[in-house]
């Protein structure tokens, strides 16, 4: 999985961690364009320059900065669905895994935990395919190993100013008054402020003159079957004059992205590593690009993996104290689903 400068670093005892930090760092010194991926348990970084990351079998299209515009082109769209024979986690496994994260949310030992869990999904399409098909500000195919198909930023970074753009609440915008509800609604409200604090304190720790810029605006997230609506929040702050020399570092710090862990990080994501089913892996890890003089990274959620055993979608929300288990499964099995406007 490794280019072959990190697996040297990592036979030498250098931890990919550090790896990832300095390396970030001497490329925006300078001034190289370049991609970055890293994994939510920060052990399997990825970094090539920009202009090679095609021959990495690396294809990516974020915000519109793409190294494959005519990909589109493939994707055939006639077919009625483009995944089939979708398999949750059982509702069962899914119950246990709520269960405990409650029972710690009422110890205090957590205020907000994501929870997610990998599901079964059958397609007729390849990841190249599926790829070219979705629809979302960040998309990404690795290797054939995984397609991500993100709505969600990470930080951008533009003249010195970063940004971050957590993500806390989703809902079929089919129900009747969907916006009007999920903006009343008081756990998504509490989970919403949750996350807006945890990632102002992130911005906080890398930059001065921190601010909400936009508190709970809605996005629209259009998928084959139906739409969904996303609340959203924009934090900024402005980073030193020579924040390009520390880049690997600020981009650390912040991790992981406290949207897809929790409050507070350190033993929130403890009682992942323990209730989830196995490491997450690049799904809800961090990817982007670094142009030369800006940042844009996203969160990677929206993921179908390809394994040995077939494609796993995987998926999963914020659960707090108010959280129901009926909901929240419900919401899980609702994001199985590839964003697309056609």
């Amino acid at each position: 999985m490794y280019p072959p400068d990190v697996e040297t670093a990592v036979q030498s005892d250098i931890k990919a961690s550090e790896y990832f930090r300095q390396e970030i760092n001497r490329l925006a010194r300078e001034y190289t364009p370049f991609f970055f991926l890293i994994d939510f348990e920060l052990k399997k970084p990825f970094i090539c320059l920009l202009d090679e990351a095609s021959t990495q079998n690396v294809l990516f299209d974020y915000r519109g900065l793409s190294n494959c515009p005519r990909i589109k082109a493939e994707a055939d769209s006639t077919r009625r669905s483009l995944l089939k024979n979708k398999k949750p986690v059982n509702f069962g496994t899914y119950s246990r895994a709520f269960e405990t994260a409650k029972r710690n949310l009422h110890a205090g030992n957590t205020y907000l935990i994501n929870l997610t869990f990998p599901g079964g999904v059958e397609t007729e399409y390849s990841l190249k395919e599926i790829f070219a098909y979705a629809s979302a500000p960040y998309r990404l195919l690795f290797k054939n190993e995984f397609v991500m198909f993100s709505p969600e930023p990470f930080v951008r970074i533009e003249n010195g100013v970063i940004r971050g753009f957590p993500m806390k609440g989703t809902i079929d915008a089919s129900i009747p008054d969907a916006e009007k509800k999920i903006l009343a609604d008081e756990k998504e409200r509490r989970e919403h402020n949750t996350i807006v604090d945890l990632i102002r304190n992130d911005i906080a720790m890398v930059s001065d003159q921190v601010r909400v810029s936009r508190f709970r605006y809605i996005d629209r997230i259009p998928i084959k079957e139906k739409e969904l609506l996303q609340v959203s929040s924009e934090i900024e702050g402005r980073l030193p004059a020579d924040w390009q020399t520390n880049l690997g570092d600020i981009i650390l710090k912040m991790l992981p992205a406290g949207s897809i862990s929790g409050a507070p990080k350190r033993k929130t994501v403890e009682i992942i590593q323990a209730v989830e089913a196995d490491q997450r892996g690049y799904y809800t890890g961090i990817s982007g690009i670094f142009d030369g003089k800006n940042l844009d990274s996203a969160v990677n959620i929206r993921f179908i993996e390809k394994t040995d055993a077939g494609y796993y979608f995987r998926s999963g929300g914020g659960i707090t104290s108010s959280s129901r288990l009926e909901n929240e499964y419900r919401e899980l099995k609702d994001k199985i689903n590839v964003p697309s406007n056609r």
